[in-house]
């Protein structure tokens, strides 16, 4: 079923999803005009593709097609057809592969039993035994030794290849499984925060055919899940008020378990709405 939204009525929606990018992005831009680099916000504009720029175009997605909408004409992934705007289904043709991929992991995650018994460790093997860390300029909790003997202390299961593959390189022998990107959709699970990160990868990979809310929805759970990952790691953030989730003792990791099930929870639904929305793109016209 397709529906054919008038000027008026898609550009309202058009204006409230770039009210909802400025607030989420102004910070980042002002820092970014002052060249202000920041630890833990900074990471969802650098490591993920999505310029602020793009983040704000909104995207109906499938199904939907816009009235007098010469802004869309020069946009890849549309085609303009007897005055109506909608998603070019030779560019969603071009890229079946890569949705076809992308649905795979994404349901295959889905399917899996989640696991909340990591802790965090990631970060803290992100920075064993090296002096080269990557947030040089903030200093660890416990310091070098301590950092290393917590490491050492504790069982190391990173299911995640984008964070395995950050892992120094005497960190990664102490990993209980050696992630690949072959074994990706293996591997990943819905308790793992860096693949509910991933999330707002995915989506934003998907567009211009990932409906804009969706984008967004992906977005916030990455960004608050990207605050526990840095409260919970060996940096002393404590200077920009990030107080620290101190997952050596019992009781941080209590806290840090409690909200890896919370942001599972937050990202089951967004991961059905993803494997729908590949769904719906590779299914044969007509």
């Amino acid at each position: 079923m397709t529906v054919t939204l008038p000027r008026p009525e898609w550009t309202s929606s058009a204006d409230a999803h770039g009210a909802r990018v400025d607030s989420l992005v102004a910070d980042h831009l002002d820092r970014r005009r002052r060249r202000e680099a920041h630890p833990v916000e900074d990471f969802l504009f650098t490591y993920y593709p999505t310029r602020p720029n793009q983040l704000r175009v909104w995207h109906p997605g499938p199904g939907v097609r816009l009235l007098d909408a010469p802004e869309y004409g020069g946009r890849r992934g549309y085609t303009s057809v007897d005055g109506a705007t909608g998603l070019d289904p030779a560019e969603i043709s071009r890229r079946r592969d890569s949705i076809q991929w992308i649905r795979e992991l994404l349901a295959a995650t889905a399917d899996r039993q989640p696991q909340f018994g990591c802790f965090g460790m990631h970060e803290w093997a992100m920075v064993y035994r090296t002096a080269d860390v990557r947030h040089e300029k903030w200093p660890l909790r416990l310091g070098a030794e301590g950092t290393d003997r917590v490491v050492e202390s504790h069982k190391i299961a990173c299911s995640h290849f984008d964070a395995f593959r950050f892992f120094t390189t005497p960190a990664r022998g102490l990993n209980v499984l050696q992630p690949t990107r072959e074994s990706q959709p293996a591997l990943e699970q819905g308790g793992c925060l860096h693949a509910n990160m991933d999330l707002y990868k995915w989506a934003g990979k998907l567009m211009p055919f990932t409906p804009s809310a969706l984008v967004l929805d992906c977005f916030e759970l990455a960004r608050d899940i990207r605050t526990l990952d840095m409260r919970a790691s060996p940096y002393d953030l404590s200077a920009l008020d990030y107080q620290p989730v101190a997952i050596e003792t019992p009781a941080g990791k209590a806290e840090y378990a409690a909200a890896q099930r919370s942001f599972a929870t937050r990202a089951r639904p967004l991961r059905q709405q993803l494997v729908a929305l590949c769904d719906e793109l590779l299914e044969p016209a007509g």
